[in-house]
C-alpha cells in the first residue's frame, strides 16, 4: 500500500494530534523545511504544477472554528505556500469605515507543514481568545506576498439567545461539481446562519492516493462563508487513511489535513482529542464524537465515559450530539451495533434532544425504534419525544434505502441532497430540512416542557417523498442509489 502524503514537523510545539498520528521534533521557523519527495516504498510523489489548488504566496482554505466558549474564543486556520513561515492575523472590533487596520491587534500562532501533490504547504493556526461576548469582529491573515481580504464575525451571546445553524450530512463525492449546489443555497436561502455541523466525511479520502484535491474543493464550495461562520465538524471514516501495521494487518490513522485545516476545542476524550470536543453555543452544546476511533481504534469507552460525563455537566437549555456512523441506519442492512449499545443508553439517560449523524448517504429521521406508527401513537397519547435521530447526505453519492425504511422511521429519502436548518429558541426547536433545489422536504418542532420535549409536525406543505422506483430516480432519470 502507498502511502504518498507526509505530515512533516511542527514549526510550533504543541499541537495535539490524534488518531495515531504522532508529532515530531519542532523545527524553527525559518523558512525552510524538509519536505518529502518520495512514498515509503520509493515512488516519486506525483506533481500537479499550475493546477487549481496549488498554494500560493497569498493565503486560502481558511476556516473559523469556534473554541469550547465561542463568547470569548475563536480559531482561524489557513494555508499558504513555505515562503510564509510565521503565522499571523490581524484582529478588531469591527467598525463601519475603512479603518480597520488602525486599532487591529497582532495575533500570531503556530503553523504546520504539510506536502501533496500540489507540493509543499503550510497550514497555519491563530486563536482569538479574551473576546467579548456577542460582538462584531473582523481579521485578516498573513500570505508572503500580503495580507487578505478583511473577514468578520460575531462571537456567541454568553446567554441562550435565539439563533441558526445549518447541518449537512456527507459531502465526500462530487464535492464541487454537485455539493456545492447545495451548501451556497442554504446560505443563499436562509440568512444570518451562526454555526456549521458536519457530521463526517467531509471528502471520500480513504485509500492511498493524495486527497489534496478534494480538500482544495471542500473549502471552495463553502468559500469564504467557511471564513466568516464558525465550522463544527465531526469525522467520518474517510477522514482517515488506512494504514499497514508491522504484522501485515490493516488499521487506520486519521488524515494529515485534518489536524491541519480544523483548530478544534482541545476537551474532548484523553485518547482520541483532536477528534472529539464540545462548544456551547446560546444555550445549546453541541457534543462531537469519533465513531470511526470508537469502533476501530479502541477509544469506545473513553468516549463513552466522556459522553456521560460531558452530557451530565451540561446547564445548555439543549444538548445535540453529532457523529458519523448512524444509530439506526437507513440504508445498511444492520444498525451500527457498538455504537448503538454504548451510546444510545446514555442519549436515553441525559435526555440528548438532537443526534445528527451520517454515513448512510439517505435520509431518515426517526423519532422511535418502534417505528413510525408507534412513536405517531404514543405521541397522540400524550407521551414525551426522546433523542429525535437524524441522518443526511448532501453529497452525490447515494445509497438505497434499507428493508426498515418503509416502517421505522418518520421520513425518508433516496437519491437526493439535502441540507437542514435549525431555528434554536431558549425553549423550541425548529428543524426544517430542505432538497438542493430549496424545497421543503420535512420539518418538526420540538417544545421543551418542565416533564421533557413535546415534538410537533409542521403543518406546512411539503414535497412528495423522493424514493426510486426500480431503477427509475424520483427525478425520473435513473435512481443513482446503489445497495448496500
Amino acid at each position: 500500500m502507498r502511502h504518498p502524503i507526509a505530515l512533516l514537523p511542527l514549526v510550533a510545539a504543541g499541537l495535539v494530534l490524534g488518531g495515531g498520528i504522532a508529532p515530531a521534533a519542532a523545527e524553527p521557523a525559518t523558512g525552510s523545511f524538509p519536505i518529502v519527495t518520495q512514498t515509503e516504498d520509493g515512488a516519486p510523489i506525483p506533481r500537479s504544477a499550475g493546477l487549481p489548488y496549488a498554494p500560493r504566496n497569498l493565503p486560502d482554505r481558511i476556516i473559523l472554528t469556534p473554541g469550547a466558549d465561542p463568547a470569548r474564543e475563536m480559531a482561524v486556520t489557513f494555508r499558504t505556500d513555505t515562503a510564509q513561515a510565521e503565522s499571523q492575523a490581524q484582529l478588531a472590533v469591527s467598525v463601519d469605515g475603512p479603518t480597520l487596520e488602525e486599532k487591529a491587534t497582532l495575533v500570531t500562532g503556530k503553523a504546520m507543514p504539510l506536502d501533496s501533490s500540489y507540493g509543499p504547504a503550510l497550514y497555519h493556526q491563530v486563536r482569538f481568545t479574551g473576546l467579548a461576548p456577542d460582538t462584531v469582529y473582523t481579521y485578516r491573515v498573513k500570505g508572503a506576498a500580503g495580507w487578505s481580504e478583511w473577514y468578520q464575525f460575531r462571537t456567541a451571546a454568553a446567554e441562550a439567545k435565539p439563533f441558526r445553524f445549518l447541518y449537512l450530512g456527507d459531502i465526500q463525492n462530487g464535492i464541487l461539481t454537485y455539493a456545492s449546489r447545495v451548501i451556497r443555497q442554504a446560505f443563499h436561502a436562509n440568512g444570518d446562519i451562526r454555526l456549521v455541523v458536519h457530521a463526517g466525511d467531509l471528502v471520500g479520502q480513504r485509500d492511498d492516493l493524495d486527497h489534496d484535491d478534494e480538500w482544495g474543493e471542500w473549502n471552495q464550495a463553502g468559500g469564504y462563508n467557511y471564513a466568516i461562520v464558525p465550522q463544527v465538524p465531526a469525522t467520518g471514516n474517510h477522514e482517515y487513511v488506512d494504514v499497514l501495521k508491522p504484522d501485515g494487518t490493516e488499521s487506520r490513522r486519521l488524515g494529515p489535513y485534518w489536524p491541519a485545516q480544523f483548530a478544534l476545542p482541545s476537551n474532548g476524550a484523553d485518547p482520541v482529542k483532536a477528534t472529539t470536543y464540545y462548544t456551547d453555543y446560546q444555550g445549546v452544546r453541541f457534543i462531537v464524537l469519533d465513531g470511526t476511533a470508537a469502533i476501530d481504534l479502541g477509544s469506545m469507552k473513553a468516549q463513552t465515559d466522556w459522553l456521560d460525563a460531558t452530557l451530565a455537566a451540561s446547564k445548555a437549555n439543549w444538548n445535540v450530539v453529532l457523529f458519523h456512523q448512524p444509530v439506526f441506519t437507513c440504508a445498511r442492512p444492520n444498525d451500527t451495533a457498538e455504537i448503538k449499545a454504548a451510546w444510545k443508553p446514555v442519549f436515553d439517560k441525559r435526555k440528548v434532544d438532537l443526534v445528527l449523524q451520517g454515513h448512510d448517504h439517505c435520509y431518515s429521521r426517526l423519532t422511535s425504534e418502534a417505528g413510525r406508527e408507534a412513536s405517531a401513537t404514543a405521541r397522540a397519547g400524550g407521551a414525551l419525544q426522546g433523542p429525535v435521530y437524524l441522518v443526511s447526505v448532501t453529497g452525490s453519492k447515494m445509497y438505497r434505502l434499507n428493508d426498515r425504511a418503509p416502517n421505522q422511521p418518520d421520513k425518508i429519502a433516496e437519491a437526493t441532497e439535502l441540507y437542514q436548518i435549525v431555528d434554536v429558541e431558549p425553549k423550541r426547536l425548529r428543524f426544517r430540512t430542505y432538497t438542493a433545489s430549496g424545497k421543503l422536504y420535512d420539518g418538526f418542532d420540538l417544545d421543551r416542557t418542565e416533564g421533557g420535549n413535546r415534538l410537533t409536525e409542521i403543518d406546512e406543505p411539503t414535497i412528495a417523498a423522493r424514493t426510486c422506483a426500480g431503477d427509475v430516480g424520483p427525478d425520473g432519470g435513473r435512481c443513482v442509489a446503489s445497495g448496500k
